[in-house]
């Protein structure tokens, strides 16, 4: 699963024909899975218009059970702890995940962290998060997390406007009001130290200075902001085929505003490490950049996919046919689909290795990549957009840099 094979006579999309075999023989290795993303409860108690979930091409989540057992959670943390172990991992992080998580109820994200925890100790260490539309965040989920650490994320798309243009319930009503009331009770300084930060999906029509500052309101530690999912088959919004970097523009304009203000306050995630890359140094994220993407998902029946966001692509493009019942992870790593994303410049097309960019750039979120006939091996859809995000980041600090070269050295007495 998770390659499109076409009609007798075509070329199986890549990275469907890559020779895993053939790269292990030449030395590569893959990089064990240090992420994982458990699907807790598989349904939502808001209806977002543009959810990859829920209103792209992949419905797989209708023959789902709604809420992931308690004997699928235990076979999760054993292939967690198995995998760790037998990879020598000390630490391993893992995201509560939806649909919304928190319809699982308290007793029962509890068991989650205990039983993996307990599978994990004492020698390897297991973080949480949980990643939240924040609408049901109450005292009762905060104790919760407080008692075992739990991080928590929560999706918000900036002031009352911006957010409820597309984070509605499935009657039509807005979240933010109800959103803003979690996030209130979560920067209430007994849990302030949960606040892992926030996710806002990019809106062309919201200003972006305003998005920005309706985020900054809550003096989140972290924030990031997501180009909406679309490919060369089904192009996002606004995303039309010509010279215009309307994306790159909304995002440019911010970062001339947190880079001259607030950078040393809050981080936002795809700057920085855009800024990492371009110092020489590894990304931490699939956004951007030619590091290995070490994540698999458990759906909430027990099969092991690759990162939800390919739900976006084509039904199944996620899927491996694989299950925490049976298989280890380390099964997962011998597949074309994730090993693809381990080696860096050999997944890129021809177009992105000729571009000056491309070790910064990574050709984007690989989702964003496909086009039917080619599958995955093609710029991203934003590959102007980001692009130019890139350039205009380079040559701010490249002026800043040449700036304090040709500052005076001081000389002390």
């Amino acid at each position: 699963m998770g390659v499109r094979r076409d009609e007798p006579g075509r070329e199986i999309e890549w990275p469907g024909a890559l020779d895993v075999r053939a790269l292990l023989e030449r030395g590569w290795r893959p990089t064990p899975i240090r992420d994982f993303i458990l699907k807790v409860h598989s349904r939502c108690n808001l209806a977002c218009d543009y959810c990859y979930m829920y209103e792209m091409a992949d419905q797989g989540w209708r023959r789902q059970p709604r809420r992931m057992s308690r004997q699928v959670v235990g076979w999760a943390a054993e292939r967690i702890a198995e995998h760790a172990r037998m990879n020598l991992l000390p630490e391993v992080e893992v995201v509560l995940h939806g649909g919304e998580p928190l319809l699982a109820g308290v007793e029962h994200l509890r068991h989650a962290v205990e039983t993996i925890r307990a599978a994990c100790d004492p020698d390897v260490r297991a973080g949480f998060s949980v990643q939240t539309n924040g609408v049901l965040l109450d005292e009762m989920f905060l104790d919760l997390f407080a008692e075992h650490g739990v991080s928590v994320g929560v999706s918000m798309d900036g002031d009352e406007e911006g957010h409820d243009r597309h984070r509605r319930r499935a009657n039509g009503r807005g979240s933010y009001q109800d959103v803003r009331t979690g996030l209130e009770r979560l920067t209430e300084p007994r849990y302030r130290h949960l606040f892992g930060g926030l996710l806002s999906t990019i809106e062309l029509r919201n200003d972006p200075i305003a998005t920005y500052e309706a985020l900054l309101e809550f003096g989140p530690p972290e924030m990031d902001f997501l180009l909406p999912h679309g490919n060369w088959d089904t192009p996002p919004p606004g995303r039309h085929p010509d010279e215009s970097t309307p994306y790159g523009d909304w995002l440019i304009a911010i970062f001339d505003r947190w880079y001259e203000h607030e950078a040393d306050q809050v981080r936002i995630r795809l700057f920085s490490e855009i800024i990492r890359l371009l110092f020489g140094r590894m990304s931490a994220s699939e956004a951007v950049g030619l590091s290995p993407v070490a994540v698999a998902v458990v759906e909430t029946n027990g099969e092991i996919e690759q990162v939800d966001s390919l739900k976006s692509v084509y039904d199944g493009a996620a899927g491996t046919r694989l299950h925490v019942s049976r298989d280890p992870f380390d099964t997962v790593l011998s597949l074309p689909s994730v090993a693809a994303r381990q080696i860096g410049r050999q997944a890129l097309s021809a177009q992105c290795l000729a571009c000056d960019a491309h070790e910064v750039c990574g050709a984007g979120l690989y989702p964003h990549r496909y086009k039917s006939g080619t599958g995955f091996r093609n710029p991203s859809v934003y590959c102007r957009d980001l692009l130019k995000l890139i350039t205009h980041i380079r040559d701010v600090l490249s002026r800043d840099l040449a700036a304090l070269r040709a500052e005076p050295a001081v000389t002390v007495g």
